[in-house]
């Protein structure tokens, strides 16, 4: 066989695995999402209590992402994977197990850190198998992802139907989802740094082009935040429709980013990152006054699923450049991963807080309002656009963790 036979069939097997893992990973958070009232009521705290325990998973994760970089440097990036994505299907088991607030807080805290940092390490290995291949794949893993949370919540749903403990859902799925994690890690690229490289700190700002990055994905991300946990309110109470029609909407919205997602990267290689994104913030900025100007639930879910379709592949392309954006591409993903969570974490109670003081109408003006932002900065995606780097080397530096993966 030929090395550059050997080598393709390396990179393919690489693909499929990373993308496995993205599926292990969302099946986790699908897992988890659907038993949150079981979960509740085991623990015995309230609805703002809930809403306060909420909170932690994304403290946890900003807090331990910039050590992701850090850990795949000292152990390789395959080990570090297997090991951070175990700690994640893992921690499904303990906030089922927490039987007050407190407890809770830690334990969603925990749940929280293992899944930004198996995030950090998954992207960035995915980053690395994108530039390898020379052609854009993290659109499609970030589907995978999609994909994964739909399993999930499925089993979840089917869990909660039966009237099943949460305890023992979730120990299950934990156990099944880490087997699976675990040989899926033996396919991904086994990378580790060159003798002369420096660890990255345990803990560092991120980059300036992080943070431009990162503005970009909260935008998007605060778009996707409020469709997930709005949409059915918004149909419901603005267009005064049932709460089948409403739940519809939701379910729509989530199978349009995840169908989008899978599609995203033959658009993606065709019209470049930048392009993308500026076209997709459009589609969604329309989206998003069509949800506004609504007369009708038609209209309002056509304007929800168009916005869907429009910010689907940012987060993915944002990871994408961040991972090419300067010499430590860890950081640097790191930084934009906990600029999305952050955005993840605040857009429900922002779309609350100014529908509190206005109207749901008004807080989806302010999504609207975001969504032009991704339109207007674009371009800090440029490192991320493949159409415009075809013909640049392969930088020495992609053998090692360092280079492009983790």
């Amino acid at each position: 066989m030929s090395e550059v036979v050997y080598r393709a069939r390396e990179l393919k097997r690489a693909r499929y695995a990373v993308a496995t893992v993205f599926c292990v990973h969302g099946a986790v958070t699908g897992s988890f999402a659907t038993r949150v009232p079981w979960i509740q009521d085991h623990a015995g705290v309230s609805a703002g209590q809930l809403g306060i325990a909420l909170a932690f998973p994304a403290l946890g994760a900003s807090v331990a992402m910039p050590l992701a970089g850090w850990v795949s440097h000292r152990f390789g990036a395959r080990t570090a994977l297997r090991g951070l994505l175990a700690l994640w299907t893992l921690a499904l088991i303990l906030p089922s197990l927490a039987p007050d607030l407190a407890v809770l807080c830690v334990a969603l805290f925990a749940y929280g850190a293992s899944a930004g940092m198996s995030d950090v390490a998954m992207n960035a290995l995915g980053v690395e198998v994108e530039n390898r291949l020379d052609r854009s794949i993290m659109s499609s893993l970030h589907g995978m992802w999609s994909v994964g949370a739909l399993i999930g919540s499925a089993a979840g749903t089917l869990a909660a139907h039966l009237g099943s403990d949460a305890r023992l859902h979730h120990l299950l799925a934990a156990a099944t989802l880490t087997a699976v994690g675990f040989i899926a890690c033996g396919g991904v690229l086994d990378l580790h740094p060159t003798e002369d490289e420096e660890p990255p700190p345990r803990f560092a700002l991120p980059p300036r082009s992080a943070l431009l990055i990162g503005a970009v994905g909260f935008c998007a991300v605060f778009a996707e935040g409020a469709s997930l946990d709005w949409s059915a309110v918004y149909l419901r109470d603005v267009l005064d429709t049932s709460a089948g029609l409403a739940a519809a909407c939701t379910t729509a919205f989530t199978l349009t980013m995840a169908v989008a997602r899978l599609a995203g990267d033959r658009i993606v290689d065709r019209f470049g990152a930048v392009r993308t994104v500026r076209v997709g913030g459009v589609g969604a900025a329309l989206g998003g006054l069509l949800v506004v100007v609504a007369p009708n639930p038609a209209v309002a879910m056509a304007g929800f699923g168009l916005m869907g379709l429009g910010i689907a592949v940012v987060v993915p392309l944002a990871f994408a450049a961040a991972g090419r954006s300067g010499p430590n591409p860890s950081q640097a993903i790191a930084g934009v991963a906990t600029i999305t969570y952050t955005s993840g974490l605040v857009a429900p109670s922002a779309i609350g807080t100014v529908a509190d003081a206005t109207s749901l109408v008004v807080s989806f003006g302010l999504v609207t309002f975001l969504a032009c932002g991704l339109a207007v900065f674009a371009g800090v995606l440029r490192t991320g656009d493949r159409t415009r780097t075809k013909q640049a080397e392969v930088s020495p530096a992609s053998a090692g963790v360092h280079g492009q993966g983790s």
